[in-house]
């Protein structure tokens, strides 16, 4: 996890359309709303409906397996009419409205628009900061994350391994693995944290009845 960042790949509904001047537009749902999901097999998460309302969407840049050294494919500038990506918060989500691809001019877009067209690409992911969020520790070999407010999104990536689970962890994320540990574990020490300031609070009642 850098920087407070984190990566979520998910299965999406992507469609691939053509447009004048060798532009290709690909759209789909990166983000979905109340949608339980095993992560790394240490907890399950959900993001709150409205988790996106007051985010940081400015820069948003579209990637391919979060390929940092790539040129962008496109990008998202306040999500002006001008940005070569455009997105929208609705009721389920975040849904990119329109990605334009260049496919003349770059190689790479060419390829992924194929990719995509064939099905061969069917996954999302995204990396995003937490605001705020909640734990709930009913099952605490398998607490339950409420992201309830998604602090910024700075990056979506059409990825090869869209399946979020421990065994594509494992084999072919680890830095995602590695992410969702420190999560964890962070939320762990936070709970104690907790429960020891609740046992001296306890503690020092007692010592005033007394």
């Amino acid at each position: 996890m850098k920087n407070g960042l984190e990566r979520r790949n998910y299965q999406f509904e992507v469609k691939a359309e053509a447009a004048d001047n060798g532009i290709r537009i690909l759209s789909g749902r990166p983000i979905v709303y109340n949608s339980p999901t095993d992560i790394g097999g240490m907890f399950q998460e959900v993001i709150e409906r409205g988790a996106l309302d007051q985010t940081d969407l400015t820069d948003v840049r579209f990637l391919v397996n979060h390929n940092t050294d790539m040129i962008p494919l496109a990008r998202s500038r306040r999500n002006n009419g001008n940005s070569t990506m455009q997105m929208t918060v609705d009721t389920e989500g975040l849904f990119l409205d329109k990605v334009m691809l260049d496919v003349e001019a770059n190689a790479d877009a060419k390829a992924l628009y194929s990719a995509v067209e064939r099905g061969d690409i069917d996954g999302m992911s995204f990396m995003f900061s937490v605001k705020e969020d909640t734990w709930d520790y009913t099952n605490p070999d398998y607490p339950i994350r409420h992201i309830t407010k998604i602090g910024s999104v700075v990056e979506v990536s059409a990825v090869t391994w869209p399946a979020y689970d421990s065994t594509f962890i494992d084999a072919r994320n680890n830095e995602a693995l590695e992410s969702a540990k420190a999560v964890l574990e962070r939320a762990k020490q936070l709970r104690d944290q907790s429960v020891d300031t609740d046992a001296l609070k306890l503690a020092k009642a007692k010592y005033h009845i007394i």
